[in-house]
């Protein structure tokens, strides 16, 4: 769409809508999490998703098949990884600390770019690289008393979630959003199947959520699993739209609004809070992250 056809104001609008869902759905994942190991989600998910994701293509929102299969299965890949990560986070951490984690892949985005491709920055964007760094150090809290490899889950999400970033310009240039959804659901659900069998038939731990292997007992969890996969889809479908409506660089610094909806939703549904410099430290990876946006999508350091 050329620039005369933007619609800059649906398409914030669609990506805070899409944001506010996803900061409303995810913090159920604490509730699944007491019956359904991570693997068992996943799989359960990607074949609620999968039968919506198929009806896509005839509401003209693209094609399932990809154009270059290695490439999208590689993006995907990478991207199974960070929502691995992320969602077995978010079963076993308040949401806000999840969310903090996961929204430094703008961070790692720059950081990969400077260190791999050799791209320079200036004063503002190096110096909301440390801002992110500190806010990271005061959410994770490394030495306090609940500090431990768990808490770096997130953070590392973040990281693979860059990675797919820069791989779904670089790599998959030209494909349809709905193959590269399609592909990433399927993998994710094959890979939850596989491995929550085998804990099943290793047996695994049947209490701990990242460890928990295929269980029958899923009933309780099927509403909130059912939940999650038509959310999130629309989410997408949102996020996918907002993209479709307005320069990338502008619609990208709405996606931060899940940093309000998130935390305010686990407040209200369950309870959860933080601690003040949690909370302090969430900010300065949000004012990093918009800093990052705004001088890229400005051209300059």
């Amino acid at each position: 769409m050329n620039e005369a056809g933007n619609r800059p104001l649906a398409a914030a609008l669609a990506m805070v809508v899409a944001m506010a869902v996803i900061g409303f759905v995810d913090t159920f994942i604490g509730l699944i999490a007491e019956t359904v190991g991570l693997w068992q989600f996943h799989a359960m998910r990607s074949a609620l998703m999968l039968p919506l994701l198929a009806m896509m293509p005839m509401l003209g929102l693209g094609s399932l098949w990809p154009n270059r299969w290695g490439r999208v299965l590689a993006r995907s890949g990478v991207l199974s990884l960070s929502m691995m990560l992320y969602f077995g986070a978010l079963g076993l951490m308040p949401v806000a600390q999840a969310l903090a984690g996961m929204f430094t892949s703008p961070l790692f985005v720059l950081l990969i770019n400077v260190v791999v491709m050799g791209q320079r920055i200036g004063v503002w964007r190096g110096g909301a690289v440390v801002l992110g760094f500190v806010g990271i150090l005061l959410v994770l809290q490394p030495g306090g008393e609940g500090f431990g490899p768990v808490m770096l889950m997130p953070v590392a999400a973040g990281f693979f979630y860059a990675v797919s970033a820069i791989a779904t310009r670089s790599w998959c240039e030209g494909e349809s959003a709905v193959s590269l959804l399609g592909v990433n659901m399927a993998m994710l659900g094959g890979i939850g199947l596989v491995v929550s069998l085998a804990f099943a038939a290793w047996g695994g731990d049947e209490t701990g959520f990242l460890l928990r292997g295929w269980t029958g007992a899923f009933g309780p969890a099927l509403p909130w699993i059912a939940l999650q996969a038509v959310c999130s889809l629309g989410a997408v479908f949102l996020i996918i739209r907002a993209y479709q409506m307005d320069i990338p660089t502008n619609v990208a610094v709405f996606e931060y609004a899940v940093m309000g909806f998130g935390p305010v939703f686990a407040w209200l549904l369950w309870g959860q809070g933080l601690g003040a410099w949690q909370g302090f430290g969430i900010a300065l990876i949000v004012a990093a992250g918009l800093i990052i946006a705004l001088r890229s999508r400005e051209g300059r350091d």
